[in-house]
């Protein structure tokens, strides 16, 4: 069941990204809001809204604020864009029509590497050693459903795009809320690395990652239908490894299980990169082709991105944005050209 909850905006930051923060009273509390502003349209202090409580009621990391759902008051009269004829989020009380970025043609073997994501805070520094390594390139981001939030909820992404480490940005499936929407995920990789010419591509989900505790109920497994559709299209691809060196839970300390049960499910082999000098490399590993880089976490820590990851520093968990930096100077590498690649 929607946990739904009738409320008043009592007040209302500007817009910003898509999205706009608020404060809502409903039952005589006052909670922290999100409106997503392009499907809810801006909300004033004084609106009559309903929200959904359901994030932050159960205590989620990534839902620490309700979502409206809809604005009683100004947000019932909205008018279809000329153009937007394909729904997401269909058979939803949120369904929406966007125009998507997928052209008529299919155009492969398409020979511009994709680096996969496990995890929305890799973002940051695959782009930062992409860029250093390869000064100059172009590099889009495809958000992919996984995550809890989306597109316009991403601080990162608006800050690359601000900084030009990303040169695109495209929500695909599930996700929404990017410059541009598709449908799936290979098509929005195929128009960024045609239509659009990104030079290499980073594919993953959004902020918040969904978990349940199993093997496979998580939003980490969404790395293995985004490498599979690059595959498809003819890139090379490389598997960002989710790895720590100090997170508390065992099953994601060294390389994460979400990377492992990854890596052994994958039907082809991908580049993994891991920092040098971590630990011997797991089994499900093996059968792919493995570099061992040395990155510069000094370097990274100085450019001003993001060095925070489920509330564990740089200095905390080094080995997290280690592999993420060896990430993004392989996909630099693989986009410069076989012959680059040691």
């Amino acid at each position: 069941m929607l946990r739904l909850r009738r409320g008043r905006v009592t007040a209302a930051e500007p817009a910003s990204g898509g999205e706009q923060r608020l404060h809502v009273d409903h039952g005589g509390h006052t909670r922290p809001a999100i409106a997503e502003t392009t499907l809810v349209g801006e909300v004033e202090p004084g609106d009559d809204v309903v929200v959904n409580v359901a994030a932050l009621d159960l205590g989620l990391g990534s839902g620490g604020f309700d979502i409206v759902h809809v604005n009683l008051t100004r947000g019932l009269g909205a008018v279809q864009p000329s153009g937007d004829h394909v729904l997401k989020l269909n058979y939803t009380s949120l369904q929406h029509a966007i125009n998507p970025v997928e052209g008529p043609e299919l155009r492969i073997p398409i020979d511009r590497p994709v680096a996969v994501l496990a995890l929305h805070g890799q973002l940051a520094a695959v782009a930062y050693a992409f860029a250093q390594a390869r000064p100059g390139a172009r590099l889009g981001f495809v958000q992919t459903p996984g995550g809890a939030l989306p597109g316009g909820h991403s601080r990162t992404v608006k800050t690359l795009r601000e900084q030009g480490l990303l040169c695109g940005f495209v929500t695909a499936g599930a996700a929404y809320g990017g410059e541009g929407e598709a449908v799936t995920t290979v098509g929005a990789l195929h128009f960024g690395l045609t239509t659009d010419g990104w030079d290499a591509a980073v594919c993953g989900p959004g902020p918040g990652i969904l978990g349940s505790e199993s093997a496979l109920g998580h939003g980490g497994m969404a790395a293995l239908d985004s490498a599979h559709a690059a595959q498809a299209l003819g890139c090379p691809v490389a598997l960002c490894a989710r790895m720590s060196s100090s997170d508390p839970r065992e099953r994601h300390v060294g390389v994460s299980h979400h990377t492992r049960t990854v890596a052994r499910l994958l039907l082809a082999p991908v580049t993994i990169a891991v920092p040098a000098g971590e630990d011997p490399v797991p089994p499900e590993l093996m059968g792919h082709h493995i570099r061992e880089l040395a990155v510069s976490l000094r370097g990274y820590a100085a450019s001003g991105l993001p060095t925070t990851t489920m509330g564990r520093s740089l200095d905390e968990d080094p080995t997290f944005f280690g592999a993420a930096l060896a990430c993004g100077t392989v996909l630099a590498e693989m986009a410069a050209g076989p012959s680059s690649v040691g």
